[in-house]
């Protein structure tokens, strides 16, 4: 389950993370991204120490959206080290999606 937090920055917030961080970009109203908010919560009790998994919700950081070039509603993006390394657009099925996670993370090790 996902637990809010509020930050200064999301620059720091991603930045400053030991870990590589998933950053789900949605929208309240977008059913395909209450789909995927399901799958991230299974992802994050598997990979929960590997992996910072982040909401971003786009109707209230429109900012964001546009910085990050946000087109398609759920958007996945990969940073590490503050840099963003890959992104997926639109419903990945938790199979899928746990396994390329645990693939970039055997990577990153």
């Amino acid at each position: 389950m996902a637990t809010i937090q509020k930050f200064a920055s999301f620059e720091d917030l991603i930045a400053s993370s030991d870990r590589p961080v998933l950053v789900d970009f949605y929208a309240a109203w977008c059913g395909p991204c209450q789909l995927m908010a399901k799958v991230l919560d299974e992802i994050n009790g598997e990979l929960k120490s590997k992996l910072k998994i982040v909401k971003i919700n786009t109707e209230k950081y429109p900012e964001l959206a546009l910085r990050h070039q946000i087109h398609a509603l759920p958007t996945l993006v990969l940073f590490r080290h503050g840099q963003a390394v890959d992104r997926i657009e639109g419903l990945m099925p938790t199979p899928q999606l746990l396994a390329y996670l645990q693939d970039f993370i055997r990577q990153e090790g």
